[in-house]
């Protein structure tokens, strides 16, 4: 039974550095073996945990995504303004970039412009992205209920375009090393386009 936890712990350790790594240096700029020596595994055990690199890029995507998932829950927690569960998860992201010294950016974003050759990874960037998407689009269904969102174009599309331009904000952040992209997103969607 130990053996199993050990197990388990190693290949969380494994894709948590994975992730790291990914982010930093992207999917073609991580090695194995990087990965491997440090979390302190022998090169030939990656073999059982993973299939392959690819298998291994699923992992660190599926991973991600359910990190996004619970960083999204607990942003909109029980906030009865869904407009302010959305700026605080927002909000945690620019701390978070902030402190990265606004270097990473979006492991999706990232690899998404990356990884086009892989019909595998591309089916799941596309399964977290649309994970994190349709979460937006509760959020936003939610504030057209409540009269807080204009209800004329549908919850699910302006939640592709929310998190579209803050991608394209994201970029601009990582070239100019500052919030104001990110924030300007936020307020031109949240604040005038997206009201009633």
């Amino acid at each position: 039974m130990a053996r199993t936890r050990r197990s388990a712990d190693t290949r969380q350790l494994l894709v948590e550095a994975g992730a790291a790594g990914f982010l930093t240096n992207g999917y073609h700029g991580t090695g194995i073996k990087q990965i491997l020596d440090e979390v302190g595994v022998p090169k030939g055990s990656f073999y059982n945990y993973f299939d392959s690199k690819e298998s291994f890029g699923r992992a660190i995507i599926e991973h991600h995504s359910l990190c996004v998932q619970r960083n999204l829950t607990e942003a909109f927690g029980d906030e009865a303004d869904p407009v302010r569960g959305l700026r605080a998860f927002f909000s945690r992201l620019m701390d978070d970039f902030v402190v990265a010294e606004f270097t990473g950016g979006c492991l999706i974003a990232n690899l998404g412009g990356e990884l086009e050759g892989s019909a595998l990874l591309r089916e799941s960037l596309s399964g977290a992205w649309g994970a994190w998407r349709d979460r937006i689009a509760e959020q936003l269904v939610l504030g057209q209920r409540l009269g807080m969102i204009r209800s004329d174009i549908d919850g699910t599309e302006l939640a592709d375009l929310l998190l579209e331009s803050w991608e394209g904000a994201v970029i601009r952040m990582k070239i100019d090393r500052t919030l104001a992209p990110l924030r300007k997103c936020l307020d031109r969607l949240l604040d005038d386009y997206f009201r009633p």
